[in-house]
């Protein structure tokens, strides 16, 4: 266990595995309380049974970020159990591909653009105005280079990270004079469940606790630097 974030409070979605739960055992282990959320329960306590196993301290609390009531009872349990957050991060996201814009079923559509981008705002939305309170801290989006360069036969994906990405640019000059930090981060091929990584090589890719190490460096910098935007590409490509 490191101490560099004892006494903060940090809140991770999608934490109940890959990237999100690889930032949620970083940010316990350098002594962050850490609230793991995500839809499935089951999968959020086996995260905090890990931090709890390691020293660290976590909660599990299930919560559908695409549900502006679930975010909002999320908010008001976070406050009335904390008292505060100084840390928020957006991970939870879905993704569909395999084929051109023009055959996606429209459900498919709303289902990514209400998790990636809308479900961004209802977090930033619920936790803003808390994080004012306290003081400052920090809001990492965890976009995807898909958000920085075309992606064939994932148009819709891509667009949802590049909309994140502008989201993120705009909402970093509207908190920072309240002295929160708000950073994206855009990795390249990763190893996890998610993903379409048909034909890659799993060992020249990224690995979740790569991201959470680029979270690690964002959290951590001094109250008077800010690193706005992180491109985390695989040394070779996959």
């Amino acid at each position: 266990m490191e101490h560099k974030l004892n006494g903060k409070v940090a809140l991770v979605t999608g934490a109940g595995r890959g990237i999100g739960a690889a930032i949620a055992l970083k940010l316990a282990g350098l002594g962050a309380t850490t609230i793991v959320s995500g839809r499935t329960l089951a999968r959020l306590q086996h995260t905090a049974g890990q931090i709890r196993s390691a020293g660290g301290q976590a909660e599990a609390i299930a919560c559908d970020v695409a549900d502006w009531k679930s975010v909002a009872a999320l908010a008001e349990r976070v406050q009335k159990t904390f008292g505060r957050l100084d840390i928020l991060v957006n991970n939870a996201g879905i993704g569909t591909f395999g084929g051109p814009l023009h055959t996606m079923p429209t459900d498919k559509w709303d289902a990514m653009f209400n998790t990636n981008l809308r479900g961004v705002f209802y977090m930033i939305r619920a936790f803003a105005t808390m994080m004012i309170s306290g003081g400052g801290g920090d809001i990492v989006n965890i976009s995807s280079l898909a958000g920085k360069n075309p992606v064939p036969n994932a148009a819709a994906y891509s667009a949802t990270k590049w909309g994140l990405n502008g989201l993120t640019y705009s909402v970093a000059e509207e908190l920072r004079e309240h002295k929160i930090r708000v950073a994206v981060v855009c990795p390249g091929s990763t190893h996890t469940e998610f993903g379409a990584h048909e034909g890659k090589s799993p060992d020249k890719m990224l690995i979740a606790e790569d991201v959470a190490h680029a979270v690690e460096t964002l959290v951590t910098l001094r109250p008077q630097a800010f690193i706005s935007e992180v491109m985390l590409r695989p040394t070779q490509k996959p």
